[in-house]
């Protein structure tokens, strides 16, 4: 793998060398854990609100642990996506048009609004689970 090039007038790369440098090489990382988080959570606070709906917890206690523990995991994956998200955002160099720029701004809000779901429902499902 070959080193990122040094700043100050050198190009970044295009193609697939963007595959053989470093820290290039990490845009394929990044997108795979936000990518993850996104449908990892979408799926998981489905399954959750489904089974809650239906009632399938039958009043256990084991449920509000598992509620807990879900909601503090999604925020703290939330987070971490949405840290990543915007450090791309911030680094978007030339080859993006203005409007892929305020997609990405429009992608960046909304996952910080996604977390603060997360953070406030985990807060509350910890309060929960503490009195129970």
């Amino acid at each position: 793998m070959a080193p990122a090039a040094a700043s100050g007038g050198s190009s970044l790369p295009s193609g697939f060398a963007v595959f053989t440098t470093f820290p290039d090489l990490l845009f394929v990382l990044e997108f795979g854990w936000v990518m993850f988080v996104s449908v990892f959570c979408f799926v998981a606070t489905t399954v959750l609100l489904s089974l809650y709906i239906i009632g399938a917890h039958g009043g256990e206690a084991s449920w509000v642990t598992l509620d807990a523990a879900y909601h503090c995991t999604a925020a703290l994956f939330y987070l971490s996506a949405s840290v990543l998200e915007a450090l791309a955002t911030i680094q978007m160099h030339n080859g993006f048009t203005y409007k892929q720029y305020h997609e990405n701004i429009s992608a960046v809000v909304f996952s910080y609004v996604a977390t603060l779901l997360y953070v406030v429902h985990a807060v509350f499902s910890l309060i929960r689970w503490k009195s129970s």
